[in-house]
């Protein structure tokens, strides 16, 4: 039987939208992939519940790929570094409402990342930068037709927009990618995004592959 990839866009800490998207996937554990193109936390209210739910799917089905959006990557990069000057960009991209849905208190360190379950900080450290089959190559952001890709730095793969949304480049196989929020699924002759602004009031998507059939919550 073949295997079929759920790819789902950017979640943003929305929790219904997920279980409701999940719940109407045809999904079979035992024969298909499910691929989620990162950015699980910030905006939304309810990014510990993702992560729990994500946490849990991981463990009953071990080969579920989990990929590293730019929400992820720059809270992990100050945890690394500890460098203030990344405190203004993880406030504008929401990292408050994370928090608040551990229910901390005011007066914690947030660069230790001590609020987050060890099973939550252990599954945001295994992202993977990107994964690709025979036929797809799936990334958060994008990926730079300059450069091959298992050469490109992370930053472009989680957080390059304009230059890769308008390049006509060919990459050799189908790139499915999140973070740029359309209304509807953008869907090009060499590409596929995801993102549908699902902390925007907007809707959480998936895409079945190779059907290209598109599911929303």
């Amino acid at each position: 039987m073949q295997e079929r990839i759920f790819a789902v866009g950017d979640i943003h800490g929305c929790e219904q939208k997920l279980h409701k998207l999940m719940e109407r996937l045809p999904y079979r554990p035992e024969h298909d992939r499910l691929v989620f193109i990162g950015d699980y936390i910030d905006r939304g209210p309810e990014s510990a519940k993702v992560l729990d739910y994500l946490c849990r799917l991981k463990r009953e089905n071990p080969r579920m790929i989990a990929l590293m959006g730019n929400h992820e990557y720059l809270l992990l990069e100050y945890h690394r570094s500890n460098d203030p000057v990344l405190l203004p960009y993880l406030r504008q991209n929401g990292v408050d409402a994370t928090v608040q849905s551990y229910n901390q208190e005011d007066g914690f360190s947030l660069q230790p990342l001590s609020f987050l379950p060890r099973e939550h900080l252990e599954f945001l450290l295994s992202l993977k930068p990107f994964w690709q089959n025979d036929e797809y190559i799936f990334v958060h952001a994008g990926l730079d037709p300059g450069v091959p890709l298992e050469e490109t730095d992370i930053t472009v793969l989680c957080q390059v927009r304009d230059s890769f949304l308008s390049t006509t480049h060919d990459f050799g196989k189908k790139v499915i990618f999140g973070h740029t929020p359309f209304e509807l699924p953008l869907v090009t002759s060499t590409k596929i995004g995801i993102d549908t602004g699902a902390a925007m009031g907007n809707m959480l998507t998936a895409v079945q592959l190779p059907e290209e059939i598109f599911y929303h919550a």
